[in-house]
């Protein structure tokens, strides 16, 4: 059973730091396909960064330069660094994880597993 937990949120002032993680368990890490969607109050959720299982990463603009997507096999972890923080990234975050086609998730592909979620505050 695919099980992924996400841990890091938090409130922050504009500009600062967090660094959200999301352990994963029951399947083969290093082969899926991963990534970080949010979801603001009436909002729908959005993509903020994916990275495959050959590791090749994609960014929403609104992420680009300020966020970094990261995975370590070893420790079954995803990261998700977010630098330079602004109030519109106040979100809920999840990480989300799919086999893809051989490991490779296209933009807009429908990830089958789901973290409950982390929250991530950023006041002005």
């Amino acid at each position: 059973q695919v099980q992924l937990v996400e841990s890091g949120g938090g409130s922050v002032h504009a500009g600062g730091s967090l660094r959200l993680s999301c352990a994963g368990s029951g399947y083969t890490y290093s082969t899926y396909c991963m990534g970080w969607f949010r979801q603001a109050p009436g909002k729908e959720r959005e993509a903020v960064a994916t990275i495959n299982s050959g590791e090749t990463t994609r960014y929403a603009d609104s992420a680009k330069g300020r966020f970094t997507i990261s995975k370590d096999n070893a420790k079954n972890t995803l990261y998700l660094q977010m630098n330079s923080l602004k109030p519109e990234d106040t979100a809920m975050y999840y990480c989300a994880a799919d086999r893809g086609v051989f490991g490779m998730c296209p933009p807009s592909w429908p990830y089958s597993y789901w973290g409950q979620g982390t929250q991530v505050t950023v006041s002005s």
